[in-house]
């Protein structure tokens, strides 16, 4: 009997010793994947973080636009046209639109001589024309056109980015 237990007690311990090891590797293993699933969320993350430095730069390197300054040209225009025979109407809203805040305070003391320039644009203008969108934007843009070339003559600097119109009625 002694032997026999002497026997199965080696068995026991050799039984064990496969099962310490398995979790010794278990063991080793999930803290060797941990390592390394760390390290690949360091480098991650100074792989992105060295991206957003760039992408600041970048942005930097870009000029910030100045915020849009808005003067309306009170009050609002009113032109008398004849149209086949009838006379006609087109009472239109304007808004001079730029970024530079001394520019924009120049403008102001030359405004009678901008409403002269509009008012003399406007009256030119065929009233047929004015019905469609297109023909409304043309007149936009012509009137952008004249505001800046006076400005450049008056102030050396053309100061507006456009002419906007904020309501246009015709009748």
């Amino acid at each position: 009997m002694a032997k026999q237990a002497r026997e199965e007690q080696p068995a026991t311990d050799a039984a064990e010793t496969p099962v310490k090891s398995k979790k010794k590797l278990l063991i080793l293993v999930g803290v060797g994947l941990l390592a390394v699933l760390l390290s690949a969320g360091g480098v991650s993350y100074m792989l992105m973080g060295g991206d957003d430095e760039v992408a600041d730069s970048a942005e930097a390197a870009q000029p910030l636009r100045a915020t849009a300054l808005y003067q309306p040209l009170d009050p609002a225009f009113v032109v008398n046209y004849t149209h086949e025979g009838r006379k006609r109407y087109m009472q239109v809203n304007v808004v001079l639109m730029g970024r530079d805040a001394e520019g924009m305070a120049g403008v102001a003391s030359h405004m009678p001589l901008l409403r002269n320039e509009l008012v003399l644009l406007f009256s030119s203008e065929e009233f047929q024309t004015l019905f469609s969108p297109e023909g409304k934007e043309a007149l936009r843009e012509r009137a952008t056109l004249a505001v800046k070339a006076l400005l450049e003559r008056e102030l050396g600097n053309p100061v507006i980015e456009s002419v906007l119109f904020t309501n246009i009625v015709l009748q």
